[in-house]
């Protein structure tokens, strides 16, 4: 007979379970450190993004424990926020008009790639929808399951959307000579041990807070409001050590690809043509509104594309960090896209997707 409570058993990670998560940090490790030395764009978390997702399709059973998850975002967010200065928020003037086309960016490609998913691949108008809408995945899931859609169809599309931007996001800016030399502000100096337990303490007091109060993306948005605080006040000086940031832009990688684990190959490979062709019209779009911005405005290309791109707010926040790119501007516009399309979507799905009984024929 166990001598341990059964409540507190089942919380106790398994081995199994233990060496899964070895495995995914181990294999994602492996794949950053080797782009890294290949000198690749965004080597550290494309490299361990793609390393992860290719063993997860392989059949290894790789996963990121949320506990894990949730301090990778709060180093991310720490790091973010050390780039907070004057010069970072000096397009700041220029937000209200970009978050504005963004919104309708965001309403034109989701409304453009779902009708071709439905033109072209026979998809029903929720599960179309659902795939093309940009973003706050988790709550795009639960909304399809809840409506019966094809949860599986769009957990692929919406899936590979992300992958792709981050592996070939840090190309096209590098191949295009976009992407710029320097960070805004930098902070080369690592913050001395005070101001590191500054830093973290700050950074976690806000996300709690954040969280309390539902607010999306919590961790990380909490931590680097925290940290810009900080940073901005000239309250705290330096930020993480090299090392640490790496090892947060690896575990981002890594908690991307082992999305895959939770999909069949099978699955998979019969929505790619779909995941793939929705993509495209979602880019095609963007980009006009990207070109309207940089021919409107004095924000830096490199700042508006990620800002625009059509991903996930952690991984789009990881390579503006890692890319040298304002992450201000990138994490407010993602940020306003997240609670556009939060907002919006149910309401869309509702008046234009088909009822229930539809959907399960």
């Amino acid at each position: 007979m166990s001598l341990i409570p059964a409540s507190i058993a089942s919380a106790v990670p398994s081995r199994t379970k233990i060496l899964n998560v070895l495995e995914t940090l181990a294999i994602g490790a492996a794949g950053g450190v080797l782009f890294l030395w290949a000198n690749l764009p965004g080597g550290l978390i494309t490299g361990a993004m793609i390393a992860v997702g290719v063993a997860a399709i392989a059949g290894r059973p790789l996963a990121v424990p949320p506990i894990l998850a949730q301090a990778v975002l709060v180093l991310l967010g720490i790091s973010l926020g050390s780039l907070m200065s004057r010069q970072v928020l000096q397009h700041m003037g220029a937000y209200p008009w970009t978050i504005a086309l963004l919104a309708l960016a965001t309403f034109c490609s989701t409304f453009g790639s779902s009708l071709y998913l439905q033109r072209i691949h026979d998809w029903d108008r929720t599960s179309a929808f659902l795939a093309a809408s940009p973003g706050a995945l988790s709550q795009i899931i639960v909304l399809a399951a809840e409506k019966g859609a094809d949860v599986p169809a769009i957990a692929v599309v919406q899936t590979m959307r992300v992958i792709i931007l981050t592996a070939a996001l840090p190309m096209l800016l590098a191949l295009t000579g976009i992407a710029p030399s320097s960070r805004p502000g930098a902070v080369a100096a690592v913050a001395s041990p005070l101001d590191l337990t500054e830093l973290v303490a700050a950074s976690m007091a806000v996300a709690l807070l954040l969280r309390l109060i539902k607010f999306p993306a919590s961790w990380m948005f909490g931590a680097m409001i925290g940290s810009s605080v900080l940073h901005g006040a000239g309250w705290v000086e330096g930020g993480l050590p090299p090392s640490v940031r790496g090892v947060a832009l690896v575990g981002i990688g890594a908690l991307i690809g082992s999305r895959f684990a939770r999909m069949k190959a099978r699955t998979l490979l019969s929505h790619v043509n779909a995941a793939l062709g929705s993509f495209a019209f979602a880019i095609i779009i963007s980009a006009v509104f990207v070109a309207v911005i940089v021919l409107t405005t004095h924000v830096r290309a490199a700042d508006v594309i990620v800002a625009f791109a059509p991903g996930a707010m952690d991984a789009m926040l990881a390579l503006a960090l890692t890319l040298h790119i304002d992450p201000i501007f990138v994490g407010a516009h993602h940020l306003s896209r997240f609670v556009f399309v939060t907002i919006t979507t149910p309401g869309i799905v509702h008046l234009f997707g088909r009822p229930q009984d539809d959907v399960d024929d």
